[in-house]
């Protein structure tokens, strides 16, 4: 298992520095410039130089990117130019609202989307398996800001049950705050319980024709022993794989649900930032994304090789 281990971090290092050097070479793409942006309509030339100096602006790319990367690796990603606060400061105040959001809704794609995919695999060639299909079609085709807008409508401005926008910490009031987070976290979830359905019913699909469930099937196991003891743990491997890639994408995708409802996570940050020309901003919280994405992704391999052995020797 530590060799397993040991490879897989191997493989993740250098795609995390390749990340590292896409995100600055792509941030240098960006139209504006930070010097000119913070010096509004004055452009005094001495204070644009100043500034250009003081960030390192004056250096060729790979130079800049030496400063950038040797901060990275100490844990200094900078500071905001726009809000003159440290960038990791400013991630670790925002990383847990975005967090806690994408574990919502992941809850939420857990909890619909693998129910329906194991009925939809079930009962195969029946109208729950039409209908579970039109669902997660219907899931896959909306968008999630017109989902989020009709939600707003409904539940805020009709029915006036739900706040429309805005974020309460857990600490202060638990129920405040799923209360603001629900409509965020089903608007996230809800895509990613269509493609959650759709994997697992083709995992289960493929389980409940082997050998070994028709075998335990003719021995009389009961129809529900039988899903959830001989086929589910064996179609988990790619669910917990996409799982795992899902939660990564929810992470990077929070950005306009966020926007749509005023939550004060990662996503906003970033937007503000490439607003404002706040590059450092946007390549911490770029390269945040990115880290936590590989190690989501390594965690899943660790996690689908704990539940089947055979793949420590893939």
């Amino acid at each position: 298992m530590l060799r397993f281990l040991a490879h897989r971090l191997a493989l993740a290092v250098p795609t995390l520095i390749l990340a590292s050097m896409i995100i600055f070479a792509l941030q240098q793409l960006l139209p504006g410039d930070v010097a000119t942006a913070l010096t509004g309509e004055e452009r005094d030339p001495e204070v644009i130089a100043f500034i250009r100096r003081k960030y390192h602006l004056d250096q060729p790319l790979p130079v800049r990117y030496a400063y950038w990367a040797s901060g990275v690796l100490r844990g200094d990603l900078g500071v905001s130019v726009r809000l003159q606060k440290p960038v990791a400061e400013l991630v670790l105040e925002k990383l847990p609202v975005t967090l806690e959001l994408a574990c919502l809704a992941m809850l939420v794609a857990l909890a619909i989307g693998v129910p329906m995919g194991i009925l939809s695999a079930v009962k195969r060639g029946t109208w729950a398996d039409a209908a579970a299909n039109a669902i997660a079609l219907w899931g896959l085709s909306i968008p999630n800001f017109w989902l989020g807008i009709l939600l707003i409508l409904l539940f805020s401005v009709h029915l006036g049950w739900l706040p429309a926008s805005g974020y309460v910490p857990p600490g202060e009031s638990l129920i405040d705050n799923l209360e603001a987070m629900a409509m965020p976290a089903f608007v996230l979830g809800n895509a990613i319980a269509a493609v959650m359905m759709r994997h697992t019913r083709a995992a289960m699909l493929g389980v409940l024709g082997a050998d070994y469930v028709r075998t335990a099937r003719a021995k009389g196991v009961s129809p529900l022993r039988l899903v959830l003891r001989h086929a589910l743990p064996n179609a988990a491997i790619p669910i917990i794989t996409l799982g795992a890639l899902e939660f990564g994408q929810l992470l990077s995708g929070a950005v306009l649900t966020e926007q749509v409802f005023s939550v004060p996570g990662f996503g906003k940050l970033m937007v503000d930032a490439v607003f404002n020309r706040d590059f450092a901003t946007v390549q911490g919280v770029v390269i945040c994304t990115a880290a936590t994405y590989i190690a989501l992704n390594l965690a899943a391999d660790v996690l689908s090789a704990v539940v089947n052995p055979k793949l420590r020797r893939a």
